[in-house]
């Protein structure tokens, strides 16, 4: 097993139902929500499970959502934590389907000389997230 590598991520949101389809319509990630003491819980899975290295098409990670214990973001505060980046197929394709989910531009797709297209989107709770077109090589 690798150490030291993100296994797990977290979502806060003022409205996880509204999250999880937020997610689920951009990128396809499905949702499963638990009922723990004091607090609900999505599980989020975005892609097949395998733990077998050698038959990952795709690795990744999965995570949760939650309720914010707080206020959301202000729209023109910094950064407060990690920001999630997604390899995607085409960023174009991405970008409108993030639109139509309701997120917002928070820096424009930009070409990352060896990199590809990048471009962050904030998310309908004011999370910002990156989306990248990976440069074909």
């Amino acid at each position: 097993m690798a150490h030291n590598r993100p296994v797990h991520f977290e979502i806060h949101a003022e409205d996880p139902e509204r999250a999880a389809k937020f997610y689920g319509d951009v990128f396809g990630w499905t949702t499963k929500k638990y009922e723990f003491p004091g607090f609900d819980y999505w599980i989020v899975m975005t892609g097949p499970e395998s733990k077998d290295p050698a038959n990952m098409e795709n690795p990744g990670i999965n995570g949760g959502i939650l309720k914010r214990r707080g206020p959301a973001p202000a729209g023109d505060a910094p950064v407060n934590g990690y920001v999630c980046t997604m390899t995607v197929e085409n960023i174009d394709e991405t970008i409108a389907k993030i639109q139509k989910a309701g997120g917002e531009e928070a820096l424009a797709k930009n070409n990352m000389p060896g990199v590809g297209w990048l471009a962050y989107y904030k998310d309908t709770e004011d999370n910002i997230f990156g989306v990248l077109q990976e440069e074909v090589k």
